[in-house]
């Protein structure tokens, strides 16, 4: 200050706590191990860099979009979770707060999911217990719900192509009533629908067996389905070395893209598809079965005591079969 003054500068203070000591207040506060790093963003497009990112249906994603905010706090539990920290525009006092979406999902815009940020108080212990309390319970809801859509997004998309492929199958004749014998028509449909397939139904590998360990048919108005959850979860099981694998091999083409040219990389795909065939079939079968179960097993709230109501997925934002990849050679 007195430097300033020498040089005939004039500093103006804030009102406000500095936000990076605010964060780590509020960060010592939430249940489990939480910590809080303060970013600054001196160019509006760092801050627009995060908009992507973001997952939030409320006041949060609308402030980075259209006001300047000149630094943030990052609070990361590095269990999956990661929020966003503000100061409420045009207010003294308060902050925003909201939430990242975890590293599987890249599609968040308009995502119908998204959680609501919430407004918080100054006084840190207030704040704290107003997201551990209110805004994670919410935002725990909203992801059950976006990967049980995100499973069912999958097996719909699976499932024309599946019908149709079966039905060819059984009459032995193509659409046109072209038969099939003595023809590689069908070795080439069967290919084809597997490299579909297993762009899809990975989806399933991945969110299905977190949504699979909260059922509890037993406690729910259908005890029937645990047969049928039964068969789900052996059907993942059986299914674990083919996704093991294909994981290794994705991180093999993160580290080097040019492992496989984009023809090999769409054989892969075909015979990773064609592995986990049975396990799609029993999916296709019993997925109203999973999908109620999981609805009713949404965390933080009751037992659904009736049929739960399924979410609209048409009109979810057009989204290809798998979410955004980040190697040219995975499309």
């Amino acid at each position: 200050m007195h430097r300033a003054h020498d040089h005939g500068a004039t500093i103006t203070t804030s009102p406000r706590p500095y936000l990076g000591d605010t964060g780590q207040e509020i960060a010592a506060r939430l249940p489990g191990t939480w910590n809080a790093k303060l970013e600054i963003y001196p160019r509006q497009h760092w801050q627009e860099d995060l908009v992507g990112s973001l997952w939030d249906s409320g006041d949060l994603l609308q402030t980075m979009l259209h006001d300047r905010v000149p630094y943030a706090v990052m609070l990361n539990n590095h269990a999956g979770t990661k929020l966003l920290l503000i100061e409420r525009p045009g207010h003294t006092s308060g902050y925003l707060a909201g939430a990242f979406a975890t590293e599987e999902y890249d599609d968040n815009w308009e995502e119908p999911n998204a959680p609501r940020s919430i407004t918080l108080p100054a006084d840190p212990d207030i704040a704290a217990r107003a997201v551990a309390h209110a805004f994670l319970p919410n935002y725990r809801r909203a992801l059950h719900h976006r990967r049980v859509d995100t499973v069912m997004t999958a097996l719909n998309r699976i499932r024309p192509e599946h019908q149709t492929l079966q039905a060819i199958k059984e009459s032995g004749r193509y659409g046109d009533s072209m038969p099939l014998a003595n023809s590689h028509l069908l070795p080439e449909m069967e290919r084809a629908f597997a490299d579909h397939a297993w762009l899809c139904f990975r989806d399933v590998l991945e969110h299905a067996p977190a949504l699979l360990a909260r059922c509890r048919p037993m406690a729910s108005p259908w005890p029937q389905d645990a047969a049928a959850l039964a068969r789900l979860r052996e059907a993942l099981a059986n299914s674990q070395d083919t996704w093991a694998q294909f994981n290794d091999l994705r991180a093999e083409l993160y580290a080097n893209p040019a492992t496989l040219s984009a023809r090999e990389w769409s054989q892969v795909r075909s015979e990773l598809g064609a592995a986990v065939l049975p396990a799609i079939a029993t999916w296709l079968a019993d997925g109203e079965t999973f999908e109620r179960q999981a609805r009713a097993a949404t965390p933080g709230g009751h037992v659904a005591l009736s049929a739960p109501s399924p979410r609209q997925l048409t009109s979810r934002p057009a989204r290809h079969c798998p979410a955004g990849e980040r190697t040219p050679l995975m499309p």
